[in-house]
């Protein structure tokens, strides 16, 4: 599966560098019987559907000429939305200020899952305060223990 997500991204990257916009992610997964290729792109205004379509035409043009994937799939192509996934430094330099979801492979301090306000990042690691009931905690979580990071929208 990751073979087929390199194929696309070297695909995916002219297309979306030509329209102004970023790639965010790529999944190939399959679900119950089917399989989807799902391109997430962005840009600093947002995206809207006629950039997604703009890149759906495109990338279609070039699976068909390539033909990289040996089963029938449905290619999606959308915004990463609100809670969009943090995989790049680039992603987490944007993030710090803002509120984060992070799952680690192990548990630090007792937990997996971290959800408050991205305090630092530096290639090495991330710093986020977080709420246990009523008392503010830290925690500094290195890089390499990040199994998963997004956004996360906050409700007040």
């Amino acid at each position: 599966m990751s073979k087929v997500v390199e194929t696309v991204e070297k695909l995916v990257l002219p297309i979306t560098n030509d329209l102004h916009l970023e790639l965010v992610d790529i999944e190939y997964v399959k679900e119950g019987k089917n399989w989807f290729l799902r391109v997430y792109v962005d840009k600093e205004t947002g995206v809207d559907i006629e950039d997604c379509g703009m890149v759906s035409e495109r990338l279609s043009e070039k699976l068909d000429e390539t033909d990289p994937i040996p089963y029938n799939y449905f290619l999606e192509v959308s915004s990463p939305g609100a809670e969009r996934p943090l995989k790049k430094t680039a992603d987490f330099e944007r993030a710090v200020g803002k509120r984060v979801n992070v799952k680690t492979y192990e548990p630090l301090d007792g937990e997996k899952t971290f959800e408050g306000t991205l305090l630092s990042f530096n290639n090495e690691e991330l710093a986020i305060e977080y709420m246990v009931k009523t008392r503010k905690k830290q925690v500094v979580i290195p890089m390499d223990k990040v199994a998963k990071a997004r956004l996360a929208i906050a409700f007040s």
